[in-house]
């Protein structure tokens, strides 16, 4: 068996629940449940983050124009129905299922398509990032698959694969997803902070200079820094829930 690891970047304005998680920054989707049909699709996902983003997702969920991993960026015809299983401040778990249409399309159909049955999936939702983990045959064309999802998700959704590789037990995607993903000019300015001695006691640099030597605004290199620590300690600690959890 082996591993198929991909996202997709959706865009704003094309997914709603994609739109929520950009907007509340640490508030995270991973799946419970995953199952699929030539016909119908349903799943359980299990969603962390404060009770204003939790809120808002719930309503997201339950927006006409949300359906599922649908890729049709136009009405489909499919009813969709959602349902709240568990809510607390901190967490809610919502089921979803949409019965298909002639023009409806996903990216668990397309792999059932072209994969063939006996697949598992896996997915990890962090802002408009959208990470897939499929466990597959050895022999399944994934190329051929690949490609026929980045005709359907269009300009619409950016695509990426991440690995194809033997199964690793050991490994998640929730845990392989805990490293943040940091812009290169913020890894930029950590890095040079680290070099000149920005972080050491007593500091070595500071800020004013630090900026001068790079040639950009202290604000600007403020606002790096910045951003860079904030999605680093927020992945320390969805490091450290992700040993505390159990496995799916």
């Amino acid at each position: 068996m082996r591993e198929f690891v991909f996202a997709l970047e959706y865009e704003p304005g094309t997914n709603p629940v994609a739109d929520v998680l950009e907007a509340h920054a640490g508030t995270r989707i991973r799946s419970l449940s995953y199952h699929v049909t030539p016909d119908s699709l349903w799943r359980v996902d299990h969603a962390t983050g404060s009770a204003e983003a939790l809120e808002a997702l719930e309503a997201a969920y339950a927006e006409p124009a949300y359906f599922a991993d649908c890729l049709v960026r136009d009405d489909c015809g499919a009813t969709c129905e959602t349902q709240v299983l568990d809510r607390s401040n901190e967490e809610l778990v919502v089921y979803t299922y949409w019965d298909r249409t002639d023009d409806c399309t996903s990216v668990p159909h397309l792999a059932l398509e072209y994969l063939g049955t006996g697949l598992l999936f896996e997915t990890y939702r962090e802002g408009r990032r959208h990470r897939w983990r499929i466990i597959l045959d050895d022999d399944a064309p994934v190329r051929e698959f690949f490609d026929a999802l980045g005709t359907e998700v269009g300009e619409c959704t950016g695509i990426e694969m991440l690995r194809l590789a033997d199964v690793d037990p050991e490994r998640s995607l929730e845990r392989a997803s805990v490293e943040p993903d940091i812009p290169p000019e913020q890894r930029d300015a950590v890095r040079a902070a680290v070099e000149h001695g920005y972080y050491e006691t007593p500091r070595a640099i500071e800020l004013d200079e630090l900026a001068a030597r790079l040639d950009i605004p202290r604000s600007t290199l403020s606002y790096r820094l910045r951003r860079a620590e904030a999605a680093m300690a927020s992945s320390l600690v969805a490091g450290d829930r992700a040993r505390v959890e159990p496995e799916m």
